[in-house]
């Protein structure tokens, strides 16, 4: 079984940048999806960018589509996720989840390894 760490959340200003990481151990990625999603108090968990561990198409979401950017580190087994232009509306706790390869890429339900998350706020 995957086991996936988070690191990286923080509190920044409009306009600025951070880099979450999301590190796994266990058995290798190699065969999985590994997808970002944030939750906003009160809102459903959504979907934000992924990368297929076995090739390197990226997959986002609108909302983040030019700000953000999916990496991995084959080496380190490690995905990236560089958020730069931020607003006050990414604030939420991002997780990154993992799941065995398949063609659906954005749904939360598919997933079932998690991380326990990570706080971005970002303020005004």
């Amino acid at each position: 079984q995957v086991q996936l760490v988070e690191s990286g959340g923080g509190l920044v200003q409009a306009g600025g940048s951070l880099r979450l990481s999301c590190a796994g151990s266990g058995r290798t990625l190699s065969r999985y999806d590994i997808a970002w999603f944030r939750q906003a108090p009160g809102k459903d968990r959504e979907f934000v960018a992924a990368t297929r561990w076995s090739d390197d198409n990226q997959y986002y979401s609108d909302s983040v589509k030019g700000r953000f950017t999916v990496s991995k580190d084959g080496a380190k087994g490690t995905v990236y996720l560089q958020m730069n232009s931020l607003k006050p509306e990414d604030t939420a706790v991002y997780y990154c989840a993992g799941k065995v390869k398949s063609l659906q890429i954005r749904f939360a339900r598919l997933y079932d390894v998690w991380g326990q998350g990570t706080q971005v706020t970002v303020s005004s």
